[in-house]
């Protein structure tokens, strides 16, 4: 599956953004997602993520609040919706698929769980 994010920009802190990941080449609903974030220098964060049917969804506490994981298996595509910005969440946004073979599904949080990753998007929140 291919994924590429869209919906990054400049907001200032306060703000809200919403990010889209557009999947193709697989069938959508047989992919948990995820949501990821890498800051210049640090280590490449979980943020959320949501299961094959988009009823389930985790988040990590950093985000927790201010941040909604969603998904549209019509139209193949996820969603971070970001509330509430602070500076400290800019970073390049990454989403991610892991295809699962049966309908059980685990909320992994670890970035090695995720085979398929997008190109990632900037958020920049300026103070």
């Amino acid at each position: 599956v291919q994924l590429v994010e869209s919906g990054g920009g400049l907001v200032q802190a306060g703000g809200s953004l919403r990010l889209s990941c557009a999947a193709s080449g697989g069938t959508f609903s047989k992919y948990g997602m995820a949501w990821f974030r890498q800051a210049p220098g640090k280590e490449r964060e979980f943020v959320g993520c949501i299961s094959l049917s988009g009823g389930s969804t985790d988040y990590a506490d950093s985000v927790k609040g201010r941040c909604t994981v969603s998904r549209d298996n019509a139209k193949n595509t996820m969603y971070l919706q970001m509330n509430s910005l602070k500076p400290e969440d800019t970073a390049v946004y990454y989403c991610a698929a892991r295809y699962y073979s049966s309908n059980y599904y685990y909320p992994y949080r670890g970035s090695q769980e995720y085979e398929y990753w997008g190109q990632g998007t900037q958020v920049t929140v300026s103070s």
